[in-house]
């Protein structure tokens, strides 16, 4: 039986923590690749040299040949310009754009049938971007946020209730950006509601902790996150290869859901070897829908701007 084929595009810091995770885990043959000269080439030999200490036999390479990611099955792209302090996900744009277009027409044209999992920022706008670019189906192209921004989300809340993270189901909405919508309502520990276990002021202090997670990382790094963005990227393409119907909050197309009328924005999800193979609606009450509407509207913005580069 055929190995998965997974093609990382970007061999920084994300990239090459997405290839380690993904190596570990065993998910196939993998693909690191970079237009620098030996980066993705060193830092692929690096982690198969690791293979013995920490017991995996996945098959990893590093290129800069495009030719050499023919047929992935998953194509993730973390290529980008990372944020710095002072810089807001949006200042990206215009040059991440550039990037994702290039990279965007070359996974469309030696991998037509993968899946394609976008992790640069500004995240909305960049899937929008792969999206146009690839003319692939809508369910075939989605963007790494939700589960990253759970992530944080849940270890806050771990953190201040002094319980195992593994217990905490977090659902966000939402653009990726400082207006995105945790949705506390929908946010339990151990089947208990969070409402149930702390006052709102504190639920509230943590929400906008996790809205600000990625500047708090760029202010103490100088530069952006990127264990959690790579295990984030690694646990959506491992739902997809395994087809384990993972329900989880990602950059996802809506056109009739929550009225959105065809945008990529962050929703619950159900996904499986067909991608996104649906959107979840929740019953939103009125202050959680105007928040979804905000940030959407943010949405908007920047998918003119982009508009306008292409």
């Amino acid at each position: 039986m055929a190995k998965n084929k997974i093609t990382v595009v970007g061999a920084g810091n994300v990239g090459a923590t997405t290839a380690h995770i993904a190596a570990e885990r065993q998910l196939g043959e993998i693909v690191l690749l970079d237009i620098v000269k030996g980066l993705a080439e060193g830092k692929a030999l690096d982690i198969a040299e690791a293979a013995p200490v920490e017991l995996y036999d996945s098959n990893i390479t590093g290129t800069c040949d495009w030719e050499k990611t023919a047929n992935s099955d998953i194509v993730i792209i973390t290529s980008g310009l990372p944020r710095k302090p002072g810089m807001s996900r949006d200042d990206l744009l215009a040059k991440n754009v550039r990037i994702v277009k290039e990279v965007s027409t070359n996974a469309a044209k030696y991998s037509p049938d993968s899946i394609i999992i976008v992790v640069c920022n500004p995240l909305d706008a960049m899937v929008y971007t792969a999206a146009k670019v690839t003319g692939f189906e809508k369910n075939k192209i989605m963007g790494m946020a939700g589960a990253l921004d759970s992530a944080r989300f849940s270890y806050f809340l771990a953190s201040e209730l002094n319980v195992s993270a593994e217990d905490i189901k977090c659902v966000l909405m939402g653009g990726h950006g400082d207006d995105m919508v945790p949705l506390p309502r929908f946010t339990s520990i151990g089947g208990i509601p969070i409402t149930e276990l702390l006052e709102e002021e504190k639920v509230n202090e943590l929400i906008e902790r996790t809205r600000k997670g990625g500047i708090e990382i760029v202010n103490l790094l100088g530069y952006s996150a990127y264990y959690a963005p790579a295990a984030g990227a690694v646990k959506m393409a491992q739902a997809i290869l395994k087809d384990k119907k993972t329900v989880l909050s990602c950059c996802a197309y809506c056109e009739d859901e929550y009225s959105v009328n065809g945008y990529y924005v962050g929703v619950p999800a159900i996904l499986g070897a067909k991608g996104v193979e649906k959107v979840i609606e929740l019953n939103l009450n009125k202050d959680e829908l105007a928040q979804f509407v905000e940030s959407l509207g943010h949405v908007k913005n920047l998918v003119k701007k982009v508009d306008e580069l292409l």
